[in-house]
């Protein structure tokens, strides 16, 4: 027993009660967004799309969202973090109540564009409130308990959509509706206005004559080290989106159904759940362009599998090789994207960085769909490549990317680095 107190003391300790309830409405939303994940074989199988048609509009979901994520991180700073996110679940509600109804291919499309940008909004206004109201030395756990929902909710989200496609897919899009009308009531009734409430966060530095945001989001776009990382995390993207995107279309070529396809993305999500917890401690004692290195070749080697995968089985043991990735690159991914960005300009940065998933989100379907019609299974060759280049990328950046820190962290008077670096685990 004692050990148990000590296990929640140490993943869930000492956490606010409006962190709590921002946790539960993104575990509902999550477990609720299931709709977007079928997207592909929505428009296939009830539409009679292609499979490039299908790709360029779920890549239309992708483009949405990257406007949407700057606009969220706009109106959360200015309207308010509550606001925004009761706007963005209303809006995401009454537009999926209209996909559920459409037919026309091309409103389908506007559709989906416009679920992309209001589906991005909540990101940048849940992680503001989360700092907002959790004291620094908390906000670790908070972020990991964080992802933790989100995964948990996705594996929930795939097991229900399964049964909820095979079935009725106006189903599926109501049913997701409802469960955002869900979360936005949670979030209405018990979530306050954070927005001025930051705990434990050093006070904001003074502007400074003649710094104008256009500057200072031009530094992060001109910053060579930080953008060589930004391009190896969307490399990581587009092969993580391709369980949502690509692969549904290639277990269906393989004669496998909508619930077979909710299983293995579902199997991902489970694995989450019982061990990113446990993540940190077996990273810890290594650098993080090692972990980043080896976790990208599993995804690589996970996708790269599914060239001669022909029955589930081959699916779901290719989902645990890539999932297993995923876990790993999770800390390290988050702690280089803090080191590498100057105090003064953490927003900037963080915006420039979270732009690499909805640019991902249009990239992966939209070039994957045409490569799958065309190439077929030398598509996961392709993917699989792509995803070994970039691991000898994370082992070649590493060296001259622990300089910079180390310079950035002189420059702000700070200690500085140890000569090895090491995956902070908070």
């Amino acid at each position: 027993m004692r050990a148990l107190r000590r296990l929640w003391h140490d993943t869930a300790g000492g956490l606010p009660a409006t962190f709590w309830y921002l946790w539960a409405g993104l575990l509902i939303n999550r477990a609720g967004a299931f709709a977007m994940l079928f997207l592909s074989l929505y428009l296939t199988d009830a539409r009679g799309a292609s499979e490039s048609l299908a790709g360029i509009v779920v890549g239309a979901y992708g483009a949405g969202g990257a406007a949407g994520v700057l606009l969220g991180g706009v109106l959360a700073d200015r309207w308010g973090r509550r606001s925004t996110l009761l706007a963005a679940h209303l809006a995401t509600a009454v537009l999926m109540v209209a996909l559920a109804f459409s037919r026309p291919l091309l409103l389908i499309a506007a559709l989906s564009a416009l679920v992309g940008v209001v589906h991005s909004m909540p990101s940048p206004a849940f992680v503001a409130a989360i700092v907002d109201v959790v004291p620094a030395q908390r906000r670790s756990r908070a972020f990991n308990l964080q992802f933790w929902a989100f995964n948990l909710g996705m594996a929930v989200a795939s097991l229900l959509a399964g049964v909820l496609a095979e079935a009725s897919f106006t189903a599926l899009f109501l049913v997701d509706a409802a469960a955002t009308l869900t979360a936005a009531a949670v979030i209405g009734w018990k979530v306050p206005e954070t927005l001025g409430r930051a705990t434990g966060a050093p006070p904001a530095d003074p502007p400074k004559a003649g710094r104008s945001r256009r500057e200072g989001l031009h530094t992060a776009l001109t910053d060579r080290t930080f953008l060589v990382f930004v391009g190896l995390t969307f490399v990581l993207a587009v092969l993580t989106l391709q369980t949502s995107t690509i692969m549904p279309l290639a277990m269906r070529a393989d004669g496998l159904g909508p619930s077979a396809y909710g299983a293995v993305v579902a199997l991902g999500g489970a694995l989450i759940v019982l061990g990113q917890l446990f993540v940190p401690r077996l990273i810890d004692r290594h650098r993080k362009d090692v972990v980043l290195a080896v976790s990208t070749a599993l995804l690589a080697i996970g996708f790269g599998v599914l060239a001669v995968a022909d029955d589930l089985g081959v699916y779901l043991g290719a989902a645990v090789v890539w999932t297993v990735g995923s876990m790993l690159a999770a800390p390290p991914n988050a702690q280089i994207n803090a080191d590498l960005a100057p105090p003064q300009l953490r927003a900037r940065y963080q915006s420039v960085f979270y732009l690499t998933f909805p640019a991902a989100a249009f990239v992966a379907p939209t070039l994957g769909g045409v490569s799958l019609q065309h190439l077929g299974d030398r598509h996961w060759l392709i993917v699989g490549g792509l995803g070994l280049l970039a691991a000898l990328g994370h082992l070649l950046a590493g060296p001259p990317r622990d300089r910079h820190v180390a310079a950035l962290r002189r420059a702000a008077g700070r200690e500085p680095a140890p000569r090895v670096e090491r995956v902070q685990t908070g």
